[in-house]
């Protein structure tokens, strides 16, 4: 059982995935789906990041509500909240467009010294390339609360050197790359003050590379519904049980594994669907 003063925080993104083909929208966006997912799993858990003031945004914000998610640091900001259109071909999610995070690309979050304050009261911060956040990595690190980092399949160098040097792990999505590429890109990228780098591979082994060698497990293959959020729901379920649970790697691979085939059982990354608005 997690300890309650145990607390977590997504920091970041926070969009609406329409559902092109089905006229529906969700909530969703990594940073989000972290503090979702961590409130699934019994944490106390928190958002932080930028709205918009549209319909969009407003749904968003009910559905942390009715979660029971603290985003009393998040920042409205006057534009469109960020919006990506999907559809889902045989209960695969197949990106079509988005606006880039909307308002919150276009002015970013900011953070005050009270705010830095309150994200030093949290046992793990999740961030990630797509939350317009980057630039906040520095500050965020002198906290001293661990950071991870999702870093999809981007693989930028000025991406990668960008947030490397902050985390203490890092989450790569690296689908239909041989086991041994995967490690020789993980042990050549591992740095100081890292800890792991996690590849997750879709239906192949997972890999973990923890600085002296390997881990690999493979998923538990599941008929998906929606696999929108398969990858954040384990890196969710991993991180709290090896880093707030300190159960050893292999026990935390089979933790995320089979949280996440839970989750692809949902509708949007974590359900709360609505009309898509027809504005957008």
């Amino acid at each position: 059982m997690n300890d309650s003063n145990q607390r977590v925080l997504g920091l970041g993104d926070q969009v609406v995935d329409q559902y092109v083909n089905l006229h529906v929208m969700y909530p969703g966006g990594n940073a989000l789906n972290f503090a979702v997912f961590a409130k699934k799993l019994g944490y106390d858990a928190a958002f932080m990041g930028v709205f918009g003031d549209d319909a969009n945004a407003r749904h968003v914000m009910r559905s942390i509500d009715e979660l029971g998610i603290d985003r009393s640091r998040c920042q409205i900001r006057h534009g469109d909240n960020g919006w990506s259109k999907v559809n889902i071909v045989d209960g695969d999610r197949v990106f079509l467009d988005s606006n880039e995070g909307g308002v919150a690309g276009l002015q970013p979050l900011t953070v005050t010294a009270q705010d830095l304050e309150y994200i030093s009261g949290f046992s793990l911060v999740h961030m990630g390339i797509w939350g317009n956040a980057n630039h906040l990595l520095p500050q965020v690190a002198a906290t001293g609360v661990p950071i991870s980092y999702d870093f999809s399949d981007e693989f930028g160098t000025d991406t990668i050197d960008a947030a490397l040097g902050y985390i203490q792990y890092g989450f790569f999505s690296l689908s239909g790359v041989p086991s041994n590429q995967v490690r020789v890109l993980l042990s050549s990228l591992y740095r100081k003050p890292n800890k792991l780098l996690v590849a997750t591979r879709g239906s192949d082994s997972t890999i973990i590379y923890d600085g002296k060698g390997f881990h690999q497990l493979k998923p538990q293959l599941v008929q998906a519904v929606d696999t929108m959020a398969a990858g954040d729901s384990f890196l969710t379920a991993f991180l709290l049980s090896h880093v707030m649970e300190g159960k050893g790697i292999d026990d935390s691979l089979y933790d995320g594994q089979r949280f996440a085939a839970q989750a692809v059982q949902v509708d949007g990354s974590f359900g709360f669907g609505t009309a898509i608005d027809p504005q957008t």
